[in-house]
């Protein structure tokens, strides 16, 4: 071969050809061995001379034409679920053996640029979007377990939640916070945590955001890569603006959806871009909110694509119109519809790889889920401790955690709602880590909240709470219920929350109810009056002060003093004597919870202990007879998944007094479902509300629940008891159970709260019994 063989091809010549300018430099790389071996064996003659300096002037000529070859730059559009094909175009461009050199992208394309630019291939990331729940992602999904006992309840009563502000209702600044969205980014790229400049990335990489107050663009290549595309993704309305260094940052695709300009700014001298933009629609297709906002954003966007197009050398453009920016369930599809695509412009893409050394981009080795943190940083916050941010968090400077822990302290912060955006990064330090945590104070203190419910006990309730914060001191909130029906109740609530100390509180709670009842909480002896059943009018208000301590999130130990006023009446026994108890009682009590269930209400993991001890001190004594004594209460749930969507649940419950007998109005009564219970009152599968009564009682109860559909389920459940007036002084609660009964239901899951309808019987009764239940408990 001789040496004019090992020329290059012009700089003129058009990109797609430089493979042979690789070609080149491969062949140039092997003479350099083998010549060099041979002139070895030559002799210093004048022809040895020359030809070694013919051959050295030609590889120096061939490496400098190497060192120049083009660099490739990837440009991502946004587009929502579209942005799926972004993932098949980096498939095919992996197979055809293609290294990307910078890569740049809006929303969507930020973040699957983002993922393959801190080192994931395209296989990983495929991996990362088919197990990801899009659900959870755009409900900023809080795990039950990361909530405290108050914020669960707060989950669990109410349907619609409204900020209050100088008299007047807002609404929520968009759907999402954006939190889960950043836990997930940040862990996903936490082998880059350090990286602050985007272009010491393994691939150079920027996306674009909009300021949302000028409507600019904004370059993002710097700071935190998590926040970064999270900024870029943010879709308005949907998920809230992202502050960064002082400027409100929403979805980039609103100011440039196609960031081509700004890769080639990086040294790109040939870009692939993949377009999956939505075209206008008609105004047949505007039928939905979301469509509008694409359509608002495309509206300018559409045309400066024309100009890109032409500036792109190789255009990719997926046919991915039947699907919509949020179809996150058909990503298989659109994946498909990127490779397709991609495909179609194979030769174009091939031509750009070496042949003989193709690049083969490995997949990234995740560095070990944990960190040793050093130190905490937080910013200063006015109404808030602390001590109260280590108390969410759950954990403290100097210990080492799995990214699962600080995902669950940053989750727990936000369902406090006291904060509008939470944010963090990390520095490097000798020791470990150092986690620096921006948190921004809600403005908001005050909340309308509202719910509602129907039971066979309480009847129609509408609830109607507010809910204030920082009202007397930092950490605290007040919280108001009053539900208005067939009877009216309120619940008043204050607390101060003191994180990893004692936490205090005061509690005062009114209920009442009117019901047929065929076992009276007294004393009375029915047949002797000649009757099988009373109306009775219960009214129960309690007033608790307390100090409780939450061990985790999970646990909980507290105790207190109680004032309770009774008033418990029936118009049947006019005639005789109306009033059955109307007498105040005084108490100190103490508590342990822990619930670790993933839904109240169909749980499908978890288990759930409470024990209560109560004891009764003093009494107005309206009968005259009062003694004092003790109640224990104990009650043991467990939840488990037997088999894909079929779960068991088994529970045990159990009370008896200590001391003296105890009175019959504070007696354990069984019977009903679907209602809040207060005092010693509990459901019973099979019996009639408030149906029989003892001072002690043992209940077991199981339940086979199966999740046909959706949120849609059926169950089938058994449940059995012994009662008894000092049931446990004696062997008789081991004996055969002589209350038993059974239900089959049916179970939907709302934005209001569980719908349930459920056929009771029972062995033991003539009839059985149909209860309807609607909305939250409460």
């Amino acid at each position: 071969m001789s040496l004019s063989q090992l020329s290059v091809p012009s700089p003129l010549s058009k990109p797609f050809f430089s493979k042979e300018k690789k070609g080149a430099s491969v062949v140039a790389l092997f003479f350099q061995e083998k010549i060099g071996f041979v002139l070895s064996g030559l002799s210093t003659s004048i022809w040895g001379l020359l030809f070694t300096a013919l051959f050295v002037s030609g590889f120096q000529n061939t490496f400098a034409q190497e060192q120049k070859r083009p660099k490739i730059g990837l440009v991502l559009s946004g587009g929502g679920a579209k942005g799926f094909a972004h993932i098949g175009v980096l498939k095919v461009i992996e197979e055809a053996g293609v290294k990307i050199d910078y890569i740049g992208g809006t929303s969507m394309g930020a973040v699957v640029g983002g993922l393959y630019a801190s080192g994931y291939n395209a296989t990983q990331i495929d991996s990362i979007f088919q197990t990801t729940n899009f659900d959870e992602l755009l409900n900023d999904y809080i795990p039950r377990s990361s909530k405290s006992f108050y914020e669960k309840r707060n989950d669990e009563s109410y349907a619609l939640v409204l900020p209050f502000n100088k008299f007047r209702i807002g609404i929520p600044e968009a759907l999402s916070k954006g939190i889960y969205n950043f836990n997930l980014l940040s862990r996903l790229t936490r082998n880059v945590r350090h990286v602050n400049d985007f272009n010491q990335l393994p691939t150079p990489f920027l996306c674009i955001g909009t300021n949302i107050e000028t409507g600019k663009q904004i370059v993002l290549d710097k700071g935190s890569l998590a926040q970064a595309m999270l900024a870029s993704a943010a879709f308005p309305s949907l998920f809230s603006p992202v502050e960064i260094d002082g400027e409100l940052v929403v979805d980039g695709g609103v100011a440039n959806n196609y960031p081509i300009q700004e890769v080639r700014n990086l040294g790109a001298d040939i870009i692939i871009g993949v377009n999956v933009q939505d075209d206008l629609l008609e105004k047949s297709q505007l039928r939905n909110a979301t469509k509008i906002l694409v359509q608002i954003t495309n509206l300018q966007s559409i045309e400066k694509m024309k100009t890109k197009i032409k500036d792109t050398d190789i255009y990719i453009n997926p046919d991915i119109k039947n699907y919509g920016v949020i179809s996150f369930d058909k990503g298989k599809e659109i994946i498909r519809k990127g490779e397709e695509a991609a495909f179609s412009v194979y030769e174009k893409i091939h031509a750009l790889a070496d042949v003989h050394y193709p690049y083969n981009k490995p997949k990234l080795d995740i560095v070990k889920d944990s960190l040793h943190l050093v130190q905490i940083k937080t910013n200063r916050l006015k109404n808030f401790t602390k001590d109260y941010v280590f108390g969410k968090l759950r954990f403290r400077p100097g210990q080492k955690i799995t990214y699962e822990q600080l995902q669950s302290g940053i989750n727990t912060i936000n369902a406090t709602e006291n904060f509008n955006a939470i944010s963090y990064s990390f520095e490097s330090n000798l020791k470990g880590d150092i986690l620096a945590l921006n948190l921004v104070e809600n403005p908001t203190k005050t909340y309308l909240k509202f719910g509602l419910h129907y039971d066979d006990l309480f009847k129609s309730g509408v609830l109607v709470n507010i809910t204030n914060k920082n009202t007397l001191f930092k950490n605290d909130l007040a919280s108001l219920d009053v539900v208005m029906g067939d009877n009216f109740r309120y619940n008043l609530d204050y607390y101060i929350d003191n994180g990893f100390n004692f936490s205090f509180g005061f509690k005062s709670q009114f209920n009442q109810f009117n019901k047929n009842i065929s076992q009276n909480i007294t004393d009375l002896n029915l047949s002797s009056l000649g009757i099988n059943e009373i109306n009775v009018d219960f009214l129960d208000l309690s007033t608790q002060a307390y100090l409780q301590k939450g061990l985790a999130q999970s646990f909980l130990i507290g105790a207190g003093v109680e004032l309770k006023y009774l008033r418990i009446s029936s118009k049947t026994l006019a005639n005789v004597n109306p009033i059955i108890d109307k007498s105040s009682y005084w108490s100190g009590f103490g508590y342990l919870k822990f619930d670790s269930f993933d839904n109240k209400y169909f749980p499908k993991k978890g288990w759930y202990f409470t024990a209560d001890f109560q004891s009764y001190l003093f009494s107005s004594d309206y009968h005259n007879n009062f003694k004092p004594f003790s109640i224990l209460k104990a009650n043991f749930s467990k939840a488990i998944t037997i088999w894909d969507k079929i779960t068991f649940k088994f529970q045990t419950d159990a009370g008896l007094p200590i001391g003296n007998d105890g009175i019959p109005f504070f007696n354990f009564v069984l019977g009903g479902y679907g209602y809040t219970t207060i005092n010693n009152f509990r459901p019973f599968y099979g019996y009639d509300f408030l149906s029989v009564a003892a001072n002690s009682y043992i209940k077991t109860l199981g339940t086979i629940d199966y999740e046909f559909y959706r949120k849609n389920h059926i169950n089938f459940s058994a449940n059995f008891a012994n009662l008894g007036n000092n049931l446990f002084q004696s062997v008789d609660w081991l004996t055969f159970p002589k209350h038993s009964g059974y239900a089959l239901g049916y179970g939907l899951e709302t934005a209001i709260g569980p719908v349930e309808l459920k056929y009771s019987w029972s062995p033991e009764n003539a009839k059985g019994y149909t209860w309807f239940s609607v909305g939250f408990w409460f």
